[in-house]
């Protein structure tokens, strides 16, 4: 059997004793955290590094390493440094969703949002949607999108289409969103309409019909990355739920750039129902509409109204 790795080995007793007490991380510990930090903008001050460390302690339980040191040179200095970056960065951002996690944000979708992207785009002779599901996760957020467009658009929008690009910093997140099957947890707050039409049972669990996946275009992209984030233009929605709120404040700040820089005049960026662009200074303005909010890019003639 593997010995579990010894996480205060090459501390000194004091260093030891401090951790203990509740005293200052270890220093090596802060070394990794401001790696990822660097890498994927995502920050843990340094009372919240327990959150952190359990995930890098599994990364080297799986890898046999017995302290930070050895572990940080296994992400710095070591020819597999790219590869066990990646394997870290699958651990830290496994989060938990649903499909449908917010129905009032997909109601104004529908009633408000859908609409006035449509009709802006009226007079161009190309009638499409581009749309950006950024920190996707496992497919969820994206599919949700995927199924009201596709719906709406069936019955309310001849001529029109939409292409939906949905992306991720976890691999094996970005995985298992392209095989497109989940349990009935994930499917609990998926209207019966929707269950219906848009998924095949089997065995317990629910395939996304292949008319569906076909929208969906999944691709691994980190948020932090500046020269990537530049070749998302062009897009009419953005929708990036419960993602910033794993950066800090600087990162934050870019990536908001960045969403702002990416929507046409006129489109919509979406977050979390807990997310706010609240204390930053941008461009975005806050839109309200029936038990959720959004954030429209505007133009020189478009200001967009109260929406009760």
């Amino acid at each position: 059997m593997t010995p579990e790795p010894n996480l205060m080995a090459g501390t000194t007793t004091a260093e030891t004793a401090a951790v203990e007490r509740g005293g200052p991380p270890h220093p090596v510990l802060v070394k990794i955290r401001d790696l990822i930090y660097k890498v994927a903008g995502i920050y843990q001050p340094d009372d919240k590094l327990c959150f952190i460390e359990e995930k890098i302690s599994r990364r080297m339980r799986a890898r046999a390493i017995r302290d930070f040191s050895d572990y940080f040179e296994s992400l710095t200095a070591k020819p597999e440094r790219d590869a066990e970056l990646r394997e870290l960065l699958n651990e830290i951002t496994d989060g938990e969703t649903c499909l449908f996690r917010s129905l009032p944000q997909m109601d104004a979708l529908r009633n408000s949002i859908l609409p006035e992207l449509t009709q802006v785009k009226s007079h161009m002779s190309q009638r499409k949607l581009r749309v950006w599901c950024a920190g996707c996760s496992t497919g969820e957020e994206a599919y949700t999108l995927a199924m009201v467009l596709a719906d709406e658009i069936a019955s309310k929008y001849p001529g029109w289409t939409f292409e939906l690009t949905a992306t991720d910093l976890n691999e094996r997140s970005l995985a298992a969103a392209k095989e497109g099957i989940y349990g009935d947890y994930a499917l609990r707050q998926t209207p019966d309409h929707f269950r219906d039409k848009y998924f095949l049972a089997a065995q317990g669990q629910f395939q996304v019909k292949p008319e569906v996946k076909s929208r969906v275009s999944f691709s691994h992209l980190n948020l932090a990355d500046e020269r990537k984030m530049l070749f998302m233009k062009g897009m009419n929605l953005i929708s990036c739920c419960n993602v910033l709120i794993y950066f800090d404040a600087n990162s934050r700040r870019r990536a908001v750039q960045h969403f702002f820089s990416n929507l046409l005049a006129g489109g919509y960026l979406l977050l979390g129902e807990a997310e706010s662009l609240y204390t930053f200074q941008n461009e975005f303005r806050l839109v309200h509409f029936t038990q959720a909010t959004a954030y429209f890019k505007p133009s020189h003639s478009s200001v967009p109204m109260v929406k009760l």
